[in-house]
This record gives C-alpha cells, sequence and structure tokens, in this order.
C-alpha cells in the first residue's frame, strides 16, 4: 500500500476539512498561518467539470485548485461517477503537485448524488471501487506515487459499515475519513462515533493498514483527543469547528479571547480572498461568499467581556459588514471600530 505523506505524520492526525464555498485557497492560506492542521484538502472539485467543461469553466475549477506551499501537505478532493475522469483528474492533481487525492464518497448534495456521485456511491459499491482503483491509476507516474483516500458516512439510509466498509477497504486506499452520521440523517443527529469505533475494529479484523480518521460535531483539538482514545481512530477531521477560528488548530490558542486580533484576522481573510477570487483573472467566486465568514467572526462579541468596548453589539456590527461590497469596505468599518 501507498500511503505516501501519511506515513510520516504523527498521531493522532488532526485534519481540516473540506467544505464547499469554506475551505478555499484564501481561508486554508489563513488557517495554515495561524493554526495549521496536520492535513488539508481542497473544496472538492467536479471530476467531470474539469474533464468536459469548455475552457473557461474549467479555469473557474482549476482555481479550486489553487494552493500555496504553506498549506502542506494539501489533499485535491474530487468527485464523479466516472472512472476515466476520475483517473484523469487524479492525473492532473499529480501534475499540479498535491500530495494525495481523495475521492468524496459522502456528500448529500442533491445535484451531485443525481450525478451517481457523493454519497449515492454507497449505494453502488461496484462503482465505489472502480473509482479508487482509476484515482490510483491517475495518482502515479514514473517518478512519484500519490496516495489516495476515501471520505464516506456510516451508510446511506441506515448504518451498513460492516459491508460497505470492507468492500472500500479492498482497495486498500491510504485513509478513509467517516462522518459518523448516514446520508439520510445529514447533520441533523448527533454523531454517532460508535461508528468510527466499529470501523477501526472493520479494519484491525481484515488485517488492513488503511488509516482511519473520524468527522463530526468535534468542537476543539481537546475533544479530537478524547474521540481518539475513545475509538482507537488514527487522527480526526475537524471542519464547522473552525469557522470564525483560525485558531483552532493551534495547542495553545491564547489569543483567542482577542477581540482585536479576530477582527484583523477577518480583514486579512477578506483582503486574501477578494485578490485570489475577485481580481483578473475572473476568479470565478462572488463577494457574497466571504459574508458567510462574518457572523463567525464576530460570533459571542455580544456575550463575554473584553479589554475594550467597541461601542455596539454584534448584530450591529453583522449588519453593516453584511451591506459591504469588497475588501475596503470592511476595512474602513474594522479600522473605525479598532480606534475607538
Amino acid at each position: 500500500m501507498n500511503k505516501g505523506f501519511w506515513d510520516k505524520l504523527e498521531k493522532p492526525i488532526m485534519a481540516l476539512a473540506p467544505m464547499a464555498d469554506v475551505t478555499d485557497a484564501a481561508f486554508r492560506k489563513i488557517i495554515a498561518k495561524y493554526g495549521k492542521p496536520d492535513v488539508m484538502w481542497t473544496e472538492f472539485v467536479s471530476a467531470d467539470g474539469l474533464a468536459l467543461a469548455p475552457e473557461a469553466g474549467r479555469k473557474k475549477l482549476l482555481k479550486h485548485l489553487e494552493y500555496s506551499e504553506s498549506e502542506r501537505p494539501i489533499v485535491a478532493q474530487f468527485f464523479t461517477s466516472t472512472p476515466e475522469n476520475m483517473k484523469k483528474a487524479a492525473a492532473l492533481a499529480l501534475k499540479l503537485g498535491f500530495d494525495g487525492v481523495d475521492i468524496n464518497m459522502g456528500c448529500p448534495d442533491r445535484s451531485v448524488e443525481k450525478q451517481g456521485a457523493g454519497a449515492s456511491l454507497m449505494k453502488n459499491v461496484a462503482l465505489a471501487r472502480e473509482l479508487v482503483r482509476a484515482a490510483k491509476e491517475g495518482a502515479w507516474s514514473a517518478s512519484r506515487r500519490m496516495p489516495v483516500s476515501v471520505k464516506t458516512r456510516t451508510g446511506y439510509s441506515r448504518p451498513d459499515l460492516e459491508s460497505w466498509l470492507p468492500e472500500i477497504l479492498k482497495e486498500d486506499p491510504a485513509v478513509v475519513t467517516v462522518h459518523a452520521r448516514t446520508r439520510k440523517e445529514m447533520s441533523k443527529v448527533p454523531a454517532r462515533w460508535e461508528f468510527v469505533k466499529l470501523a477501526v475494529e472493520i479494519r484491525n479484523s481484515l488485517g488492513k493498514e488503511t488509516l482511519i480518521l473520524g468527522n463530526g460535531d468535534v468542537k476543539d483539538l481537546a475533544e479530537a483527543k478524547v474521540r481518539v482514545e475513545e475509538t482507537g481512530a488514527d487522527g480526526v477531521m475537524l471542519g464547522r469547528a473552525i469557522f470564525g477560528n483560525p485558531f483552532l488548530f493551534q495547542s495553545s490558542a491564547e489569543h483567542w479571547n482577542k477581540r482585536e486580533d479576530k477582527l484583523r484576522v477577518l480583514v486579512e481573510h477578506t483582503k486574501l480572498f477578494e485578490e485570489l477570487f475577485m481580481g483578473p483573472p475572473a476568479g470565478g467566486k462572488n463577494f457574497a461568499v466571504m459574508k458567510k465568514h462574518f457572523k463567525a467572526y464576530i460570533s459571542g462579541f455580544d456575550a463575554r467581556p473584553t479589554e475594550r468596548s467597541f461601542g455596539r453589539g454584534a448584530g450591529d456590527l453583522r449588519a453593516k459588514l453584511m451591506e459591504t461590497n469588497n475588501a475596503s469596505e470592511v476595512e474602513k468599518i474594522v479600522s473605525d471600530i479598532l480606534s475607538i
């Protein structure tokens, strides 16, 4: 089995989850600067789009595959139901210098599932296995071989790891990340970490070397370490906890209580987003995408005391930020607050 960079990581492995319109190149660069995880993933990218879209559409998709050296090791995540397109996407990731390739087999988005991709692959084991083989074919050359991983769930309509996971493990992926919910459960119920423990037990019973990461509802590194102890997993993937918290992966987040720091990072993040996605050439993202971060950055401003009163509540500040159209306007609002 080729585990590539995964073999060099100390356990437990702490990873940043791929999230559409969240973990883009701008946000990942901020995270790498203020609290770098052991591994980062790109947003998921359509392998079909990369293979079939007109040149303009392909260029927009390629923006999702831009990264900086500070983000390494970084894994490119793709979705598709066409093995040949998965092979091509993996070959592209190899050419672009990624450290690994991941196949999304857990996304519940209807448009993704209509393509036979994402979570729907849990209902088509033969195709799922074929996609892993195709990714492996594309992810190697005479000089380099990238590890291939899979992100999935505990099952589709019901937990089904006992039948689903062994089939995937037959293809010897370097890593399987288990989101501890079914597709049907979405994120409407608490994550059921007993199934991550089950995944580890299945892996061990089959004598496989695939690493198992758990995912779902983990708030911070302290909780992540508890989950590892409870389940025997090789690591944890954290997702929503990263919103507004670039210090999440720091072992000590002592700076996080300073609201000034949060606001300065918000401005830095906004400027970077504008630079990467809104300038020439066409970046393919609207400024509205950045606004989903504003609420997270200022969350709790009304809830606890601070070294300085900003003279306004989080609601008022959020409303002003939501009216902005560019990074300059955001910076002006924040500068006015910090000068109080």
